[in-house]
């Protein structure tokens, strides 16, 4: 995020494109409707009617992966009435002629050929932006998780530069992280391409400073894999052993059978984890991991706020701290530099290789927390990113143009499935599915199927019917509704035994790697 949660209640226009906030991130999402309560105008785009869609002031419900055109056809109407910040472009952007060309042909009516969105319904959501003095973006995983997700980030990037709204309180480009340490993850270098504070592998200078931080020398400058080329590299031979921890890709990857065959593929599967779960089926070696409250460290949120987690009570039976689980498999394996006493001891190394992090200590974090960039103990840290400047100096336009997905409906497939999560489960289940207050909520999976379509297929609210697509099929309850277009069906991703990533795609963005989870061909039979 460029800017901090509590600036939502501060910003006049909110854009919320690809999320379901509400149900998502409940606590974002009551910032929100803070907002709204105080004043504030909100454009929701969704491929579904969701909650914040009864509060929006224009919402717009494209084709899913239509993403690159809409947001071309609001930046073209921006520039068209005339209604782009010239002076934030003039002194802190680059590349405008070039970002005015590209969208030149993306007119209303265009984008409602491509999307859906009817040309009147674009143009209202674009002047609202535009309009105001501060608006924020707010997006997630519906933006991300695409062929051309990398191009729809860059596209919400394009508009908030186009309008001034970066570097001040109450705008800015701002993703909702997935999970509660996702950001705090790639920060620490969780990412193959890069090292802590995203310093690049295959850059020398990084290289070799870390090289000098450890004592060791020939650190690889070569990038690594990411978790869907991982399964294709096992899945061919080539990777031969794999270590999971906190994760669950037998549920939460895309094209499950395809998962299955690459971990039954692998010579050595170690799986590292709080509770059983489907991927742990398929290891070798099982290391219970502790929970939150049976440790101490820092998790770093969506806000890029590094916060304190203390330990509530001992971890139970032979769990352990997953540090202390990486730290023990390393000297196994006979590596230095692995003889920590203490997550403290651990952040102290953070501090030292990592820039953003090197004002944050433990003592200053107290209860609150601190947001990074922190470069020294004396900084306050950074609640707004860009105000004054950009890393590379001038922000760069990137004129993005409209791909279709990797699939589409056809004759065979007519129709196109999109997944999500819903209130009351997290992610694969794992921990949610045990609660009984929460599975009283909701207990089994689902598909959300339009009236029209329902009606030409004979299926009735509450039929057992069968989603197939080109990599597998499920059996699941008909939900009748009008949330989703016609055309479009909706399946949440929370339930094993009707898993919707048995039916999605791992086609996957080139520069990311996401696969695209939101879009894909599908069918519908009773």
């Amino acid at each position: 995020m460029t800017n901090s949660i509590g600036e939502l209640e501060d910003a006049e226009v909110i854009l919320v494109v690809g999320s379901n906030t509400t149900e998502q991130h409940p606590i974002i999402g009551e910032r929100i409707l803070a907002a709204v309560r105080k004043g504030a105008k909100l454009i929701v785009i969704d491929p579904r009617t969701i909650h914040l869609s009864s509060f929006a002031e224009v919402f717009l419900r494209p084709r899913p992966g239509s993403e690159v055109a809409y947001l071309n056809g609001l930046a073209n109407v921006i520039i068209s009435e005339g209604l782009e910040d010239r002076d934030f472009i003039a002194s802190r952007t680059e590349g405008f002629e070039e970002l005015k060309k590209a969208v030149a042909e993306y007119t209303p009516a265009k984008v409602e050929e491509i999307s859906g969105i009817p040309a009147q319904d674009l143009v209202a959501a674009a002047r609202l932006y535009a309009g105001a003095d501060r608006a924020s973006i707010v997006y997630c995983m519906g933006i991300t998780q695409h062929t051309t997700g990398t191009d729809n980030v860059l596209a919400l990037a394009n508009l908030a530069m186009l309008t001034g709204n970066v570097g001040r309180p109450g705008t800015g480009v701002n993703p909702l992280r997935g999970q509660n340490n996702v950001q705090g993850a790639c920060d620490m270098g969780g990412l193959p391409n890069v090292f802590t504070g995203y310093q690049r592998v295959d850059s020398e200078e990084a290289a070799a400073k870390f090289e000098a931080a450890w004592g060791v020398e020939g650190l690889s400058r070569k990038v690594g894999l990411t978790i869907t080329e991982m399964t294709e590299k096992a899945a061919e031979g080539e990777l031969r052993a794999l270590f999971i921890m906190g994760e669950n890709p037998m549920v939460s990857d895309p094209d499950i059978n395809h998962v299955r065959q690459a971990l039954e593929k692998l010579d050595f599967l170690a799986v590292a984890d709080i509770m059983d779960n489907e991927t742990l089926r398929y290891a070798h070696v099982a290391l219970p991991a502790a929970s939150f409250a049976e440790k101490d460290g820092t998790i770093t949120n969506t806000e890029r706020r590094v916060q304190r987690v203390r330990k509530a009570i001992e971890p139970v039976g032979e769990a352990k701290p997953d540090w202390e689980i990486v730290c023990a498999v390393a000297r196994k394996m006979g590596a230095s530099g692995f003889n920590f006493l203490s997550p403290e001891e651990v952040f102290e190394e953070i501090r030292k290789v990592t820039p953003s992090y090197a004002g944050i200590t433990y003592a200053r974090l107290g209860t609150r927390g601190l947001q990074w960039p922190c470069p020294a103990e004396d900084h306050p840290g950074t609640p707004i990113l860009h105000a004054e400047s950009f890393p590379i100096g001038k922000g760069r336009f990137t004129p993005c143009e409209f791909r279709e997905p990797a699939e589409l409906p056809d004759e065979e497939y007519p129709l196109t499935l999109t997944t999500g999560r819903l209130l009351f489960h997290y992610h694969t289940g794992t921990m949610t599915r045990r609660s009984p207050s929460l599975v009283r909520e909701i207990d089994r999976a689902f598909v959300e199927v339009n009236p029209a379509d329902a009606a030409e297929l004979g299926i009735r609210d509450g039929d057992r019917v069968k989603v197939s697509s080109r990599r597998g099929v499920v059996e699941v309850d008909a939900k009748v509704t009008d949330k989703v277009g016609k055309g479009v069906i909706f399946m949440p991703f929370h339930f094993a035994e009707a898993a919707a990533n048995l039916l999605t795609n791992s086609a996957f963005d080139p520069v990311s790697k996401i696969p695209e989870l939101k879009v894909c061909a599908a069918r519908i039979e009773k």
